[in-house]
């Protein structure tokens, strides 16, 4: 009993000195280092709703990048058009939620492939259809929006006051992430994710389940796309396209799928890794993206998240290994006969070969 409650504690403290962290922390880093962290915090929030509808529920969504696209069209609309801004949040989760909602009643039923097929056919009529609405989207040039600028009553440069707009956001689709996962939806989402008939003989509708966590993940997908708008104040239908959402199945592959706090490291590899490669070789960028994508497969197929308990379980092999009756350690009184044997027993045949 008391080991729990230190462990809660434990966990206590250290929630209470990262949020001090967070909070504090864009009032001393320099401004590229915030917008690199507020864009973090974009993505993580899209990984963040992809892997409830895939790595929870275990369906393929290709698409969400259309929903992060919608959402943040959604937001330059209304903000050009003067809404109140906690209004065009609200119409940049709903419009990509009901939008995802249609889709998931149409392909929730069939399956497999076919839904792949329908979510990568997203980001594809998405790309032409925001071209041609450009009474709403601005056409191939896109549009631009600027709702994030620090007000004069904060104090605060315009990198900060966006941090902790996309702070406020993101902790709070963690939370919800958090809370849906571990409640009965997530324990339903895992149900069917092994196996549909089990689930079915159990009460659980798969259908209603898979259409569920498909509207939860469009949801996300449009806070993201709010949240891309604060940060960047620009889209264009090149945040639509087909390459972006693959990029951020990559990501939440590499993050650690089925894992909340996967979605959050998937968030800073879709940031970093493609500064890393192109910093190194900007004609090699894909192919060196496509080698990490193998390499963390082959050695950590749970993801990055998945890093701490596979080293632990290593240290405690090898513990375990060292403290066996028959393997004693090295060093041990035990092994230094043997070891003075074959010692003595080189070197009588090194004599003899040069007798």
């Amino acid at each position: 009993m008391s080991s729990v409650l230190a462990n809660k504690s434990t966990r206590v403290i250290l929630i209470a000195v990262v949020a001090i962290a967070l909070v504090v922390a864009p009032l001393i880093l320099p401004a590229f280092t915030n917008q690199t962290l507020v864009r973090i915090g974009v993505y993580a929030v899209a990984v963040l709703g992809l892997n409830i509808v895939m790595g929870y529920t275990g369906q393929v969504n290709l698409g969400q990048i259309f929903f992060v696209g919608l959402g943040a069209y959604v937001t330059a609309y209304g903000v050009n058009h003067d809404w109140n801004i906690i209004l065009v949040f609200v119409a940049a989760c709903v419009v990509p939620g009901l939008v995802g909602l249609l889709v998931a009643l149409a392909a929730a039923r069939l399956g497999g492939l076919a839904i792949a097929m329908v979510t990568i056919a997203l980001p594809i009529v998405g790309v032409p259809l925001a071209k041609r609405l450009d009474e709403f989207t601005g056409g191939s040039q896109g549009t631009s929006a600027r709702f994030t600028d620090a007000p004069d009553w904060s104090g605060l440069y315009n990198d900060q006051w966006q941090f902790y707009i996309v702070l406020l956001v993101t902790a709070a689709a963690f939370l919800l992430g958090r809370s849906l996962v571990r409640g009965k939806y997530g324990r339903a989402f895992g149900v069917v994710r092994e196996n549909e008939a089990v689930a079915a003989s159990m009460g659980i509708s798969p259908y209603r389940t898979k259409v569920l966590a498909f509207t939860v993940a469009s949801i996300f997908g449009g806070a993201s796309g709010f949240l891309y708008l604060a940060a960047v104040q620009y889209t264009s239908p090149e945040t639509l396209s087909f390459g972006h959402s693959i990029s951020l199945v990559a990501a939440m592959v590499i993050g650690g799928a089925g894992s909340i706090a996967g979605a959050l490291i998937g968030g800073a590899y879709y940031v970093f890794v493609p500064q890393l490669t192109n910093a190194i070789d900007p004609n090699l960028t894909t192919i060196s993206q496509g080698a990490i994508l193998l390499v963390v497969l082959f050695l950590l197929p749970q993801g990055l998240v998945s890093l701490p308990r596979v080293v632990r379980r290593l240290f405690r092999r090898r513990t375990s290994r060292s403290s066996l009756p028959g393997n004693p350690p090295q060093n041990s009184p035990v092994h230094q006969p043997a070891t003075d044997a074959a010692r003595e027993g080189l070197e009588k045949t090194e004599r003899q070969d040069r007798s």
